[in-house]
């Protein structure tokens, strides 16, 4: 006699923020397919922006839900488990997926603008041989990858799953949602095709063994505690019933394997090397998308695995407690000092941006070790607060291009006659355009968009800047200030918490010794304020200078929501630093985290 099937119940509320965005990724895939080309864009960035928004909905509506918040008279239980514990909706997950969610949606307008030459920040052809006829015929076509819209979407849906899930198994699924969407839109810039592809097949590959590490830390987890699931791991850690308990060092191997793959997606030196190649040669509107959401989803997905596993090994092993903290502690002190040290020699914009991230991740992972509820509401608002102002960033890094040299100016004249408003030649010759120079065609190449080219990135090229646009010269000041941890900014607060959080962690962890990390991230962020406040004399206290070669600069306009992603960030990062308190508040009841 067999037993009759129980069809399993499913909480699908719950779940209403992932599927969301995931089931609009799908319809745009759909769109590609039967939507004309000319309004497809227009239905692309529409359906982004409302899933983004959506969802952010939906995470409210679900904080307050009692079953999430639970309920203090009944002891304070918290959480739902959803697909057996496949998904944990807990305070934090939801507090990190609407950090994840809204940073998001303010990317989303950035990859969606088109500048006053009439282009986006991506490669007609993102298959095609960078300088090739092919490509430059999609160009003069006016071909779009509008595909980059469903790519975002996918990779946002992974990042929510990748801090909510109680699986290892379903967190790795998670990881690599979110990763390979990023691979493809790291290789579709518009202009340096090369740089662009290259920086992809550096992501892949070191993103592939990072994953690889991921695999084989969780095969030793669960060799020693028989379940991938993190409640039942904590349980098996906790109570030591399981046939290795006096193997200890199998666990702790297959921990710090798993944390080296999550330190890899948050930048964290020695796993840190592709971050300055990626974020230079990516789009740079997915530069800002990466650092700051990808950012939040990994630190809430190490903070998970990280608190449960270290709970666990307090009741049953001290010692090995004691090795995973001074792990971390080593993690965090490498990656502060490279990324200010190495960051203050930088003269590209991306890199120095790209050193900072580093560096923040070494300042967040000081918060981190402090091991208690501070460390969580900490955590939570720096990823909000960093995400803010990078995204705003990387949106003003796109406003900030290269002018044709005369000569190329003058052929653009002759060729054309006039530079249509769209910012290319009406006329212009088919020869390869912009990019790399391939083969052996001895016809010069034309700008694709007039006398405009791609992002001028080297430190020299912003000097003047804040005469030539005051606006958006002081909003990257600002975002500049707040990454530095200057008082009245956002970052002050955030970094204030972080270190704050550490200096009052337990004891028990390293013997008190995080206050040393506290104080080193202060001697870093004083470093750091060199690069950062170098800059802003550039802008303000520097005459331009002109190029050997008559490259010039200009400051594009943006069409719309380029500019709103801006307004809206530089915005929230003076309010959050002067009136931090109900965001603040709102992060200290995430740490209702549920092992």
């Amino acid at each position: 006699m067999t037993d009759s099937f129980v069809a399993p119940t499913i909480d699908w509320i719950y779940l209403v923020p992932i599927l969301v965005v995931l089931g609009t990724g799908v319809v745009g895939v759909l769109v590609e397919a039967f939507v004309p080309a000319r309004a497809r864009r227009t239905v692309q960035v529409t359906l982004a922006l409302l899933a983004t928004a959506a969802s952010f909905a939906t995470i409210v509506l679900l904080w307050r839900d009692p079953a999430v918040q639970g309920d203090p008279a009944t002891g304070g239980t918290y959480g739902v488990r959803v697909l057996g514990g496949s998904m944990v909706i807990d305070p934090f997950g939801l507090a990190v997926q609407g950090v994840v969610v809204l940073l998001a949606f303010l990317a989303i307008l950035v990859i969606a603008d088109r500048t006053s030459t009439g282009q986006d920040a991506f490669a007609p052809t993102a298959a095609a041989v960078p300088g090739s006829p092919y490509e430059d015929l999609a160009r003069r076509k006016g071909i779009e990858q509008t595909e980059v819209y469903p790519l975002v979407l996918f990779a946002v849906g992974g990042m929510m799953i990748f801090p909510a899930t109680g699986n290892l198994l379903v967190m790795f699924v998670a990881l690599e949602v979110l990763s390979l969407p990023l691979y493809v839109l790291s290789a579709m810039a518009r202009r340096r095709r090369l740089l662009s592809q290259e920086a992809s097949f550096k992501y892949f590959l070191l993103g592939a063994f990072a994953s690889a590490l991921f695999v084989f830390g969780v095969a030793l987890v669960y060799g020693y505690a028989g379940t991938v699931d993190l409640a039942a791991v904590f349980q098996v850690l906790a109570g030591g019933g399981t046939p290795f308990a006096d193997m200890p060092g199998l666990v702790l191997t297959g921990v710090l394997l798993i944390l080296a793959g999550l330190l890899f997606k948050v930048g964290a030196a020695p796993f840190h090397a592709w971050t300055p190649d990626v974020y230079q040669g990516a789009p740079t509107p997915i530069t800002g998308f990466m650092a700051a959401c990808t950012k939040a989803a990994a630190f809430g997905a190490l903070l998970r695995v990280l608190y449960v596993i270290s709970l666990g090994m307090a009741q049953s092993d001290p010692a090995a407690q004691e090795d995973l903290f001074v792990a971390l502690w080593v993690v965090a002190l490498l990656t502060m000092v490279i990324g200010t040290a190495v960051g203050a020699v930088q003269t590209d914009v991306k890199r120095l941006l790209a050193y900072s991230s580093i560096a923040h991740a070494g300042f967040i992972l000081v918060g981190i070790i402090g091991f208690s509820q501070a460390s969580l509401r900490a955590t939570v608002f720096y990823l909000l607060v960093y995400g803010l102002a990078t995204v705003g960033s990387f949106a003003v890094v796109t406003l900030v291009r290269e002018t044709a040299p005369a000569p190329e100016r003058a052929l653009v004249d002759a060729t054309a006659g006039v530079v249509a408003p769209g910012g290319e030649s009406a006329s212009a010759p088919s020869a390869p355009t912009g990019g790399d120079p391939v083969g052996d065609d001895p016809s010069p190449a034309v700008p694709d968009a007039g006398v405009v080219l791609g992002e001028a990135t080297h430190l020299a090229q912003w000097a003047g800047l804040g005469r030539r646009s005051p606006w958006l010269a002081g909003a990257f000041s600002l975002f500049l200030l707040s990454m530095a941890g200057i008082p009245l900014t956002a970052g002050f607060i955030a970094k204030f918490s972080a270190f704050g959080a550490a200096i009052a962690g337990p004891d028990t962890q390293g013997g008190g010794s995080t206050w040393v990390l506290a104080v080193v991230g202060v001697l870093a962020s004083a470093v750091a304020v060199f690069f950062y406040v170098r800059i802003i004399v550039l802008m303000y206290f520097t005459a331009p200078a002109e190029d050997a070669e008559g490259v010039g600069v200009t400051v594009v306009r943006s069409r719309g929501p380029a500019a709103i992603s801006i307004a809206v960030c530089a915005a929230l990062v003076l309010v959050l630093g002067v009136f931090p308190s109900p965001v603040l508040e709102l992060a200290a009841e995430a740490v209702k985290f549920v092992p």
